[in-house]
C-alpha cells in the first residue's frame, strides 16, 4: 500500500466546494419535523452480559417512520450520578453483536449507547417502506433516485433520536452527549453532529460518506463502488444521483456541527480515501464558525482503514475526557 491522494500539506488545505441544494436545511428540518409524531417510546431492558463491572440494557426505540430501532445500553456498576454518555454508530455492514463485545466507554466510567444500523444488523428489519426501486447490492444506493426514499434519511433519522431516546434515561446527564463512529459510523457520527446542535463533542474516525464527488471517482472499492456500478449501468441516472447524495453528504452536514470534534484518518486508506475525509474536517463547524482550536485530526500516515486502530483509542480517551472536564 501506497499514498495516493494529495500529499499532507495539500490535504491539510483542501476545501472543495461542496454541491448543496437550496432546499439542504428545509430538507432536514422537515424530515425530523415528520418525525415528532412518533413517540421515542424507549424501553431499556436489563440483559445479563457475563460481565461484573458493567450493566447492559437492550433498547428499542422508535427511529424514522417510527420503526423499531433496537442498541446496546451498558453502564458501569459503579456510578453515582447521571453520566456522560458516548452514542456510538456501527460500521457499514455491521450490527451491535453480543452484548459484550463493544462495551469501551462504559469500561472508562460513561454511560455507552451502541445503535444498531437498521438492515445491517442481527436485530434492525429495515422494511424499506420508500425504496422499492432499482439497487445496486448494498445500501449505499437504496432508494437513491429520490432523496425523500433514500436509506440513509432513515438512517441519519435513527441516530438523532438515537441521541433523543438515550437522554431519556436516568443515569445519563443530557447535557454531556458525545457521537462517535468509525467508517460508516463516522460519517453518521457527522451526520448527528450537524442535526443535534447541543452535543458536547463529536468523535468520528476514518469517516465515510463524505464528499461524494470525490469518493465515487478516486476509489473503485467498497462500499463506494456501488455508487459507481448504479450509475455504470444506469447512465440515464447519473444526475439524478448526484442531487439525492448531495442531501446526505457527511461533510455538508458537518458544515452545522458546533461540538468540539476529533476525526482521525489514515493517509493509506483507499476505502474512505483522505481527502474525503479532511473535505469534512475543514469544513466542520464553517456555518456555526467554530473556533479552530476545537477541532482536531490525527493523522496515521502509514494506516488503511484501520486508521489508529487501539493506539487511537487510547488517544480519544484522553481527548474526551479533557473536553468533558472543560464543558462542566
Amino acid at each position: 500500500m501506497a499514498h495516493f491522494d494529495f500529499p499532507l500539506d495539500e490535504l491539510e488545505s483542501y476545501r472543495p466546494t461542496l454541491p448543496e441544494p437550496d432546499d439542504f436545511d428545509v430538507f432536514w428540518q422537515e424530515t425530523l419535523a415528520q418525525q415528532e409524531g412518533f413517540g421515542l417510546a424507549a424501553t431499556f431492558d436489563p440483559v445479563p452480559n457475563g460481565l461484573v463491572t458493567i450493566d447492559t440494557f437492550d433498547v428499542t426505540f422508535a427511529g424514522y417512520g417510527g420503526h423499531p430501532v433496537r442498541g446496546w445500553f451498558h453502564l458501569p456498576v459503579t456510578r453515582t450520578g447521571p453520566l456522560p454518555v458516548v452514542v456510538e454508530y456501527l460500521g457499514y455492514g455491521s450490527g451491535r453483536g453480543a452484548p459484550h463485545e463493544i462495551r469501551l466507554w462504559a469500561d472508562a466510567g460513561y454511560a455507552h449507547f451502541v445503535m444498531d444500523t437498521r438492515g445491517q444488523g442481527a436485530e434492525t428489519p429495515d422494511p424499506d417502506p420508500a425504496s422499492g426501486d432499482i439497487a445496486a447490492p448494498g445500501f449505499l444506493t437504496r432508494g437513491v433516485l429520490d432523496p425523500l426514499r433514500y436509506y440513509y434519511r432513515r438512517l441519519y433519522t435513527d441516530a438523532v433520536r438515537a441521541v433523543a431516546a438515550v437522554r431519556t434515561h436516568p443515569d445519563v446527564d443530557p447535557a454531556r452527549v458525545v457521537v462517535t463512529g468509525t467508517s460508516q459510523g463516522g460519517g453518521i457520527a457527522l451526520a448527528a453532529a450537524g442535526l443535534v446542535p447541543d452535543l458536547v463533542a463529536a468523535m468520528p474516525d476514518v469517516p465515510f460518506l463524505c464528499h461524494f464527488p470525490r469518493a465515487t471517482t478516486i476509489t473503485d472499492m467498497p462500499p463506494y463502488d456501488e455508487v459507481t456500478r448504479f450509475v455504470k449501468r444506469h447512465r440515464e441516472h447519473a444526475a439524478t444521483v448526484t442531487r439525492t447524495l448531495s442531501y446526505f453528504d457527511a461533510a455538508t452536514l458537518a458544515r452545522r456541527a458546533n461540538a468540539p470534534t476529533l476525526f482521525s484518518v489514515g493517509l493509506m486508506d483507499r476505502i474512505c480515501p483522505p481527502s474525503t475525509v479532511y473535505a469534512a474536517f475543514n469544513h466542520y463547524g464553517a456555518e456555526r464558525n467554530v473556533d479552530q482550536s476545537g477541532k482536531q485530526i490525527r493523522v496515521y500516515p502509514f494506516n488503511d482503514h484501520e486508521g489508529g486502530g487501539p493506539a487511537h483509542e487510547v488517544v480519544k480517551l484522553e481527548w474526551l475526557a479533557d473536553q468533558l472536564e472543560t464543558s462542566v
